[in-house]
């Protein structure tokens, strides 16, 4: 693991930690995994994604975590709706490509990190597939986050949606109704009788790890 400082727009410095295999994976894809956290102004911080981080490290791929501004170690002022965050996904992207020199990049979302990750999709070229965790996309959620919504239903880059079916932020159907309109190949996993912030917990990093690894094989190449 190597710590480090990206810096994003506005000036706000980023901590950001890159987890590296130990030893290379025949079958690993040549693709980095960038993780965005949950809500900071919850208590989101990039520490919630270590499990999954080491999962896929272990399994060969380069995985990055970072506390977006206002969280954690990094300086700036967290924004209500995730706006000023979506530039912080952008610059850790930018710098994993210039840096790790991946073939592609990854993007995956947690809770309120999802619609801030997927405001940031078509913003960097080397992103090439998203991943969301516990989407908000319920109504009273959407108050804050619904501003993110068209960005990635309009991507057409690959897009693979894990919920579990007792979100409390987000039904079934709702998910389904937003997906409706989605461009592009869209996929969805639903963990059954799972919550929201249950799927936040260690005891998933496994399966979440399973299944990215599973999205990133099924990338073109």
């Amino acid at each position: 693991m190597e710590w480090t400082t990206v810096e994003a727009a506005g000036g706000a410095k980023l901590s950001v930690r890159l987890f590296k295999p130990a030893a290379p994976v025949e079958e690993a894809e040549d693709v980095a995994v960038v993780l965005v956290h949950p809500y900071t102004i919850l208590g989101g911080v990039q520490g919630l994604l270590r499990g999954m981080a080491q999962g896929l490290a272990q399994r060969g791929y380069h995985a990055v975590t970072f506390d977006m501004r206002g969280a954690g170690r990094s300086t700036g002022r967290a924004s209500l709706t995730g706006s000023s965050e979506v530039e912080d996904v952008v610059a850790v992207c930018r710098w994993v490509a210039d840096t790790l020199k991946p073939r592609a990049v990854l993007l995956v979302g947690s809770s309120a990190g999802a619609p801030i990750a997927g405001s940031a999709v078509d913003k960097v070229d080397q992103v090439v597939g998203y991943v969301s965790i516990g989407y908000p996309f319920g109504l009273m959620a959407s108050i804050l986050f619904g501003r993110h919504h068209d960005a990635i239903l309009k991507s057409q880059k690959p897009k693979l949606f894990i919920m579990g079916t007792k979100d409390g932020f987000t039904s079934v159907k709702q998910l389904q109704n937003k997906l409706k309109s989605a461009a592009g190949w869209v996929d969805t996993h639903l963990i059954e009788g799972a919550g929201h912030f249950q799927m936040e917990g260690p005891a998933f990093d496994a399966q979440m790890v399973d299944l990215i690894v599973n999205f990133i094989k099924s990338l073109p190449k």
